[in-house]
């Protein structure tokens, strides 16, 4: 077992690396079907201020993609030096999935990264047109591997746990696959990309407008960006009540954490707007309740409970009691005691295993841990509420910002007195952080939310973890923070530069800016 400060240290690190990673991500997602968009009205129409567009916008989506891909590797390696454990026991399911995005990433969406940007010359306007577009599709595929992989971490189905291995096998790569916990992390995560890249669109835009450059660009990149920004945004909106729904169903514990419901209240459950979680005393002060609202997120009902955190401790101490009885069968079972009541009890248990292993962090004598510490055990499966509570408001409430501004952006265009709302145009300038803050509040709620696991009720996190020191993870975690913000620095420099170069930069010449400024 390893001390609390390796654990800290490892997950400090993951998440350091994992969240700069996501800095790039949604935008690349976002961008590629914002540029299959452009694209695809320059072959409808032959315009080339479609084609530059296309080609401008695809400049600053290059930027990106290479430090995405960057700080995406090292994530990727980190799972064998800082969590050996955790692939020795689960490699057998995340190992093909880890596989099936490094194909994804590094031969189909690389090769069309190539053949987007060098193919202008070579490659007929439909041609490049169906590259631009498999570049989408690449792009999401990439993705889908890895959200089943962290959807199978948040709700582990199609696996077992072999005793004679000591690991958890795959008996059904469908149920990994089509894993709804997964399937719908993946449609919300790719759904987030592409609000990413229509505000990242929509905020440049208004900048030039604001600033009476290319204009005739600008407008078409600002209709553009509005319209598929607002689908997104409400696309994020539903996507984001079903997962809520099903967290109601898969992961109780961080649905009560989230929303700070201590006690189980008669059924509906009231959605709490605002309050001061208490985790000490296991209140919320000052509590402002919407009635309803969480039991019908939850549930899709009014006449279903939703569990509070006490009763939901009650049930994980029941469970470690299980799993210390498990860890006790599967003991004679290593033993060489294979009898078929041996098998029996261990298979009665085997699925409270993991919350047997929680006492390791007490004891190493598992199957004798005393009520203290089977309790200590217990509130150990309660993350801490505060962060969780405080950082899906964050999320929500840049969420409905977002939508209001692509909401009205949509209705001014289809009005066309967009040019005249230069209050609008401001904010969007101002908001351009807002889907990074929503990507990375989301990803803290999920992961933050699944503690004490690394595979919820399978494998503790304080036994995933590599025989490393906290020296050396202090090092490399210094390493990682500087190299990480130097690519950062790299980026913004580059983007900074081109976006004020303008699409202008893109001709030798004057760029047509009289005739696209007039254009409707």
């Amino acid at each position: 077992m390893f001390g609390d400060d390796v654990v800290m240290l490892s997950r400090m690190q993951f998440g350091l690396t994992a969240m700069y990673h996501f800095l790039f991500v949604p935008l690349t997602l976002g961008m590629t079907f914002i540029l299959g968009i452009m694209e695809s009205v320059y072959v409808m129409t032959g315009k080339e201020v479609y084609k530059d567009m296309t080609k401008f916008w695809g400049k600053l989506f290059g930027i990106n993609f290479a430090m995405g891909v960057t700080t995406g590797i090292t994530l990727e390696f980190q799972f064998g030096t800082n969590w050996a454990y955790y692939s020795h026991y689960v490699g057998d399911i995340f190992g093909p999935l880890l596989a099936s995005e490094g194909w994804m990433a590094f031969f189909l969406e690389s090769t069309f990264v190539g053949l987007f940007f060098f193919g202008w010359d070579k490659l007929s306007k439909v041609q490049h047109l169906v590259v631009t577009w498999l570049l989408a599709v690449g792009t999401s595929l990439s993705a889908l591997w890895i959200l089943i992989a962290n959807g199978w971490m948040q709700y582990p189905v199609g696996a077992e746990f072999n005793y004679e291995t000591l690991r958890m096998e795959m008996t059904s790569f469908a149920d990994v696959f089509f894993n709804p916990v997964a399937q719908v992390k993946f449609v919300h995560t790719v759904a987030a990309g592409y609000v990413t890249g229509s505000m990242f669109v929509l905020g440049i835009s208004s900048w030039y407008l604001l600033n009476k450059r290319d204009i005739g660009f600008a407008r078409r990149s600002f209709s553009i960006a509005s319209a598929f920004g607002l689908a997104s945004i409400l696309s994020v909106i539903v996507l984001g009540d079903e997962s809520g729904y099903t967290e109601g169903e898969t992961q109780k514990i961080k649905l009560a954490a989230i929303e700070a419901e201590w006690e189980t209240e008669p059924a509906p459950a009231s959605f709490t707007a605002f309050g001061l979680p208490n985790q000490q005393q296991e209140r919320t002060d000052y509590a402002v309740k919407i009635p309803y609202v969480l039991g019908l997120i939850a549930t899709r009902s009014i006449d279903e409970e939703v569990k509070g955190l006490k009763e939901l401790r009650n049930e994980s101490e029941n469970r470690v009691k299980s799993g210390m009885l498990a860890y006790g069968e599967l003991q004679k079972l290593r033993a060489g005691d294979d009898s078929d009541h041996t098998k029996q009890a261990f298979e009665t248990h085997k699925a409270d295993l993991g919350y047997g292993l929680l006492l390791k962090k007490y004891t190493d004598n598992v199957v004798d841990a005393d009520a203290a510490t089977i309790a200590k055990a217990a509130n150990d499966t309660i993350p801490k509420v505060a962060p969780l509570f405080w950082t899906f408001r964050i999320m929500v409430a840049c969420g409905f910002t977002m939508l209001f501004i692509f909401g009205m952006s949509f209705y001014y265009c289809a009005t066309r007195v967009a040019d005249q709302k230069r209050w609008l145009m401001r904010m969007a300038v101002w908001c351009i952080p807002l889907p990074w803050i929503a990507a990375e509040t989301g990803w803290f709620v999920a992961e933050v939310g699944r503690q004490p696991w690394t595979i919820s009720g399978v494998l503790p996190t304080q036994l995933s973890v590599s025989s490393v020191s906290a020296d050396q993870l202090w090092f490399s975690i210094g390493g990682f923070a500087l190299f990480y913000t130097t690519l950062l620095i790299i980026e913004l420099f580059l983007m900074f530069k081109y976006v004020r170069l303008g699409p202008s930069s893109l001709h030798t010449g004057r760029y047509f800016f009289e005739q696209t400024a007039t254009a409707h």
